[in-house]
C-alpha cells in the first residue's frame, strides 16, 4: 500500500499569469491562491480565511475579480488570471494606488491587494456592478479603514477618468 495516499493526481497545467504562459505541475484541485503564492511566488495575493469570506486573495480572472482560495487551479485554465503584481504594470494603477493612500484606503494593508483587484474591476466597467463601488467591494473584508476612504479614492480615480455619475 502507498500510505492511502494516491501520488498519480498531479498533472500538469499551462496558466495564463499577469500575461505570461506558466505550467504547474500538482493537484489540479490545489487552490489558485496557493499556486499563485507558492508555484509562482508571487505573494502579493494574500491568504486570509481559506473559505471565501474576506476576499484578500482576490485576483481577476477574465477581467472579473474571483476569491482564488476556492478556485481550484484547472477552471483556471483558459482564463487570463491578474494579480497584483501583474496590476501594477498597468500605467493607470498609479493613479489608484495614489488615490488610495490620499484617501485613507490604506491601513494595515493586509486586505489592500484584492480590495485594490475589485477596485480596478469596478473602474474598467463601473456597469457590471451597477456602477457601485460598495457592491464591487461585497467580496472584500477590511477592518481596518471603514470603507470610506476606499470608496472615495475608487469615485476620486473614476472621475478623474472622465466618467459622468
Amino acid at each position: 500500500m502507498n500510505g492511502g495516499h494516491n501520488h498519480n493526481l498531479n498533472s500538469s497545467l499551462t496558466l495564463t499569469i499577469n500575461g505570461e504562459d506558466v505550467t504547474w505541475n500538482g493537484e489540479p484541485t490545489a487552490s489558485l491562491a496557493d499556486v499563485i503564492r507558492e508555484g509562482q511566488g508571487l505573494t502579493g495575493t494574500k491568504i486570509g480565511c481559506r473559505t471565501g469570506e474576506c476576499g484578500a486573495c482576490t485576483v481577476l480572472l477574465d477581467g472579473q475579480p474571483a476569491v482564488s482560495c476556492l478556485v481550484p487551479v484547472a477552471s483556471a485554465q483558459g482564463q487570463s488570471v491578474e494579480t497584483i503584481e501583474g496590476l501594477a504594470r498597468h500605467p493607470e494603477f498609479r493613479e489608484l494606488e495614489q488615490a488610495m493612500q490620499e484617501y485613507g484606503g490604506v491601513q494595515c494593508g493586509f486586505c489592500t491587494p484584492g480590495i485594490m483587484m475589485s477596485t480596478w474591476a469596478w473602474l474598467q466597467n463601473p456597469d457590471l456592478f451597477g456602477g457601485d463601488i460598495g457592491a464591487a467591494l461585497k467580496n472584500n473584508l477590511c477592518r481596518c479603514t471603514g470603507y470610506r476612504g476606499i470608496m472615495e479614492a475608487a469615485e476620486h480615480v473614476l472621475a478623474s477618468k472622465g466618467a459622468v455619475r
